[in-house]
């Protein structure tokens, strides 16, 4: 039985806690900010956590022991 590979574009974006959540980079935050009011960039500061649904299919794409 072959090993599953870890998904190479999941990895450049998501990290695992030691607890196992799964952090990541807010969207949006990349260019055209000028347009956003004050709050609405404060807020899309930092990193985010994710849901336990999708949490579960990052865990999967990423095998487990890649990261």
């Amino acid at each position: 039985m072959p090993k599953q590979k870890t998904h190479k574009g999941t990895k450049k974006r998501f990290r695992l806690t030691g607890t196992g959540k799964v952090k990541h980079r807010r969207s949006g935050t990349s260019h055209l900010a000028s347009r956003m009011t004050q709050k609405r960039k404060r807020q899309l500061r930092g990193t985010g956590v994710l849901g336990s649904v999708e949490a579960k299919k990052i865990r999967r794409a990423l095998a487990g022991e890649s990261y």
